[in-house]
């Protein structure tokens, strides 16, 4: 059957199923074709030919069409947010068949011109939550968040890194000590291989000398262009051991490492920190939502639904009822197993809201643990303004740890962290940073555009350590959130080894921090990376969960985002929430 032929039949079983034009007016749209994609919920035979051609998944009318079809009350599991830890966990139970609500206080995040545009995304903060939090001095910020389906994974790097295995040991930094996990790298090794073939993570095994993997990465590594091979010749040739960043990516390449014409990627400057508007991007919304939505029926996505509480029973030992709060009105669901996944900051506050006679502190907070511990890496992006000039359109594919574990200097004998690229500046973000008059006191004659194309930009991170003073909290109805630095001199180092080293190859470079990147009017040291807040361990006096990321008071709770963090290492955390959300669900799976 042809596709338009396909499409027209589509639509008409759409507008009989949701009830034609009246269920279509509330969707605020004119287009026919959100017919076709509310249909694809339910004529599940339809090829995927045409799935590739029209945006399916990307109309509020879509989830609309979810929701009015989502009676129920009642379900196997409820998983509160879509991004990577929860969505990862209902993908890998949505074929046993049980009933999965998945609750997501946003929307499908809009494809249009602006995902691509650098001062609506970094300047403007076009799809930032519009929220304002307090910090420790009192001062208001608006938090780097983005509450839609795919959660912060829409506009994440998708480094998609494993810790080391000397990341689940205590260890010694110049700001105080990493703890140990209660678990090892072994217990995660074969949930980090599941991660990486579910995130289509694109790498080369044997390359970094600290990476713990030993299976073959699920596709190759992406190529570097031109400049970035030469960086990274240099870089060896100097002792050091570059390597191709691994990263989540649906890229399929040619010899030359240009996209194929058939490939969702096709490797453009817009891919670090902005959403992808081809869906090129391996994020949660893409790799998880997206095919349960298509594959499986006992699977529903609620949209619009801001999960205001969690209720107990009169025991207090399991959640009775998931209240939520859509479109002005409240809404109760119920389940046997509820899985609270909305970031780390997110999840903390929605189980301080929870609290009740049983849990006067919060819920699953008689350690007093829960929101405390939190952690985010000590970050820095800086561009490296250079003499000569640099075409690369697709930078991010280059990463150096030689200096994680060992700083290589006598005099400071404590672990600095990872070097690695990060996306093209932009004009229009540079026109947006802050240090503008440190920039043009050295460089007065040359505009933003020769700024950007005389620069390359690399993104540097040190392990953040977890102090419980370091939290997020309500306060007179205000969320606080108080963050004390605790290894700046680590990352200052590293700044000075990343400057001392592209002296040494012979690419002398003045380096600019960057104070806009995923963020509107804060660094980005402030919500990004965010773990620790509800850690895990055998204590209950000391963490909030067990080692199945249960709630030690609550029986059928868990948390399955980076809450769970007792430390976070130096890379970056996304694979190691989805390797964990994986063994999460397969727990649970035994369970039910």
């Amino acid at each position: 059957m042809g596709i338009a032929r396909k499409q027209s039949n589509v639509i008409a079983f759409a507008r009989e199923c949701l009830g034609g034009g009246a269920a279509y007016a509330g969707s605020g749209s004119g287009d026919n074709n959100n017919f076709a994609h509310a249909a694809l919920l339910i004529d599940q035979d339809w090829e995927q030919h045409w799935i590739g051609w029209v945006p399916v998944w990307q109309t509020s009318f879509t989830m609309k069409a979810v929701r009015s079809m989502a009676e129920n009350t009642h379900y196997d599991v409820i998983v509160i947010g879509s991004g990577p830890g929860g969505a990862a966990l209902a993908q890998r139970l949505a074929p046993t068949g049980k009933h999965i609500l998945i609750l997501e206080r946003g929307d499908y995040l809009p494809r249009e011109e602006a995902n691509w545009n650098a001062r609506a995304v970094f300047v403007e903060g076009r799809y930032q939550a519009d929220e304002h939090w307090v910090n420790k001095d009192g001062d208001t910020f608006v938090p780097q968040l983005h509450y839609n389906v795919g959660g912060n994974s829409k506009v994440y790097g998708a480094a998609l890194f494993r810790l080391r295995e000397r990341d689940f040991d205590e260890l010694e930094h110049a700001g105080g000590v990493s703890p140990a996990w209660p678990l090892s790298y072994t217990d995660l090794a074969p949930w980090y291989d599941e991660a990486e073939a579910l995130f289509h993570v694109h790498g080369r095994r044997g390359e970094d000398p600290l990476d713990p993997g030993t299976t073959a990465y699920p596709f190759v590594p992406v190529r570097h262009e031109p400049k970035v091979q030469a960086l990274s010749d240099k870089l060896t040739g100097i002792g050091l051991n570059p390597f191709h960043l691994p990263l989540g990516i649906l890229l399929d390449q040619k010899e030359d490492g240009f996209a194929t014409p058939t490939s969702l990627c096709m490797r453009c400057s817009y891919f670090d920190g902005f959403p992808c508007l081809l869906n090129g991007k391996a994020d949660a919304q893409v790799m998880c939502v997206d095919p349960m939505l298509r594959d499986y029926p006992n699977v529903t996505l609620l949209t619009g639904a801001y999960v205001e509480r969690l209720e107990t029973d009169a025991s207090g030992r399991r959640v009775e009822s998931v209240v939520v709060e859509s479109n002005g009105r409240e809404e109760r669901y119920n389940a046997d197993i509820v899985v609270v996944a909305c970031g780390s900051l997110s999840s903390a506050l929605l189980l301080l809201r929870s609290a009740n006679d049983r849990h006067p502190n919060g819920l699953a907070n008689g350690s007093d643990q829960v929101g405390r511990n939190y952690m985010r890496h000590e970050m820095s992006i800086v561009m490296a303004v250079m003499r000569h000039v640099n075409e690369t359109v697709f930078q991010k594919t280059l990463a150096l740890s030689d200096f994680y574990f060992d700083s290589g200097d006598p005099d400071y004998p404590h672990p600095l962290g990872l070097i690695q690229m990060c996306a093209t500046s932009h004009a229009d973000q540079i026109k947006g940073e802050a240090p503008l008059a440190s920039v043009m006191q050295h460089l007065p004659d040359m505009p933003f555009e020769e700024i950007a194309r005389h620069s390359m930009d690399f993104w540097l991170q040190t392990e953040d350590l977890p102090l419980p003073e370091n939290r997020v909290y309500y306060q007179d109805g205000k969320v606080h959130l108080d963050l004390t630095e605790t290894n700046e001199k680590s990352l200052d180092r590293l700044k000075a080894k990343l400057k001392q080293v592209l002296s040494e190859i012979g690419w002398p470079a003045m380096l600019i921090e960057r104070s806009l990147y995923l963020g509107k009017d804060i660094p980005l040291s402030g919500t990004a990376h965010q773990a620790g807040t509800c850690r895990f361990g055998t204590d209950p006096a000391t963490s909030v969960l067990n080692l199945d990321c249960r709630a030690h008071e609550v029986d059928n709770l868990y948390v399955t985002d980076a809450s769970f963090f007792p430390s976070i290492g130096a890379v970056n955390p996304t694979l190691t929430i989805i390797a964990n959300a994986l063994r999460v669900a397969s727990i649970i799976e035994e369970r039910l």
